[in-house]
């Protein structure tokens, strides 16, 4: 049996693991059987021209595994009673193609929910981690704060204070995993399995899915021209304990709330008790004036959750997003962070509280409003030029998305070929939660790096749609 072992360095697998693998198999079938002894570790390396090391280490593995006995200078057998069992065939394992949300693949043409990468201040960064780093010391090793990071949180509320108008203490502000952690930790905490649900229609599917999971009721709510039509929602269902909007930018259309609609909805949560779960994604970004002031600043009774990410406006891998809670709940809300263990990794919080404080944050936001807003005219331009009459285009005075409605077609369709082209564009219809959505592509152009490669971009989706 041993023999007829051949070594094949081209597998991934060790060497050593190959002979405990021969070794088990054997045993497996009955080519071994129990009290069998087997060679010596000094003769079957000599025999296989082996390191004794290698020998070495499968018997041990065997051995720690039950399969062989050592009885010392009586040598080593395979173990007594030792039932033999058939071993499974050996299968050659195709690896998965995994199309997920996020596969880990740099981004495409026209990709959604991501920032500008080619100007992101890497050297910058990386000069601030390995800062954080070598000043870091025991207290940096222990389990993390729950809540997050405590220079962090202090400045986040500094910067919610100053920029979206929000006034509120570190100890209501948590750091999460990302937006869908804020919601699972809002679920958690808050929510009851068939708890009535406002939603946007149409609105973020990834926050559907995420409230879907979790047990509630969606209630679809139509958007228009002034953002959710809150007395659609009183009147569809009065008694929703939550509503889950995006006042500043919404999503994907990119109307903003207005502030009679934002007043009415305040209105309602207080009257009912229930919770606006307000994510304000992107708000930093706005080409027309100043940015909107967040819903959750005419928060008075404490209604609003509030939702805000790094990972959109710096990177994504980051992902770092925080939520600010009344400070009534704060405390529930800990408890259930400390349960939940949605944490972000200690040197990518301290990284980014430094880039907020040292005042990097604001000049980034800065040269990225201008950059993003010529990149957005480069994509509307080379549209028009190239599918005149085939997509309607109407930018808003934010965001990192387009939307453009098709007159005609299938937009799904269109979305699986662009994608073997490399444009990775999201048809309009899969936003909506009813049965008659509009049809359209959602484009994120932060990524478009040049007039001539959003040219190329257009031409290309033209070319599709054509044929």
């Amino acid at each position: 049996m041993i023999a007829q072992f051949k070594l094949d360095r081209s597998q991934s697998a060790p060497i050593y693991r190959q002979l405990y693998q021969r070794f088990r198999e054997s045993i497996a079938d009955g080519r071994l059987r129990p009290g069998d002894r087997v060679p010596a570790v000094r003769a079957l390396a000599a025999e296989l021209n082996l390191a004794r090391g290698t020998v070495d280490a499968a018997y041990q593995l065997l051995i720690g595994e039950g399969y062989l006995t050592a009885r010392g200078a009586a040598g080593t057998v395979v173990t007594p009673h030792l039932t033999p069992t058939t071993a499974p065939p050996r299968t050659r394992v195709a690896s998965l193609d995994f199309h997920g949300t996020h596969s880990g693949k740099l981004p495409m043409a026209l990709q959604m929910g991501l920032p500008a990468l080619d100007a992101f201040p890497r050297k910058l960064w990386t000069r601030l981690a390995g800062r954080q780093l070598r000043q870091s010391g025991i207290d940096t090793l222990v389990y993390p704060d729950s809540r997050g990071y405590a220079p962090l949180r202090g400045a986040i509320a500094s910067y919610l204070g100053i920029s979206r108008g929000i006034a509120c203490h570190p100890d209501q502000i948590l750091v999460c995993a990302g937006y869908r952690a804020c919601l699972d930790l809002i679920s958690h905490t808050l929510m009851r399995p068939g708890d009535k649900c406002w939603l946007e229609e149409p609105g973020y599917f990834m926050a559907r899915n995420a409230l879907q999971e979790a047990g509630a009721e969606l209630v679809p709510i139509n958007v228009d021209d002034q953002g959710l039509e809150v007395e659609q929602g009183i009147a569809r269902c009065p008694d929703a304990r939550f509503a889950v909007v995006t006042p500043t930018h919404q999503s994907p259309l990119g109307i903003s709330l207005s502030l009679t609609r934002r007043l009415a909805l305040l209105a309602w949560a207080n009257r009912q008790g229930s919770w606006i779960i307000e994510d304000d994604y992107d708000s930093e970004y706005r080409y027309q004036g100043k940015p909107l002031p967040a819903l959750k600043s005419l928060d008075q009774q404490g209604r609003v959750l509030y939702t805000g990410t790094f990972s959109k406006v710096l990177f994504p891998s980051l992902r770092l997003a925080y939520l600010v809670v009344p400070l009534e709940q704060s405390q529930a809300f800990a408890k259930m962070a400390d349960r939940l263990h949605s944490h972000c990794p200690h040197l990518l919080q301290a990284t980014v509280a430094a880039f907020l404080n040292e005042g990097h944050f604001a000049r980034h936001l800065k040269k990225m409003r201008s950059l993003y807003a010529r990149r957005r005219q480069w994509l509307v331009d080379a549209l028009n030029l190239h599918l005149d009459g085939y997509l309607q285009i109407n930018p808003q005075a934010g965001g990192m998305h387009l939307v453009a409605y098709m007159h005609k077609g299938n937009d799904c369709a269109l979305a699986r070929q662009a994608r073997t082209l490399g444009i990775a564009v999201e048809p309009l219809s899969q936003w909506y939660l009813q049965d008659t959505p509009k049809k359209g592509l959602v484009m994120g152009f932060t990524n478009i790096t040049s007039a001539e490669h959003a040219e190329t971009v257009a031409s290309s989706l033209a070319q599709i749609i054509q044929e």
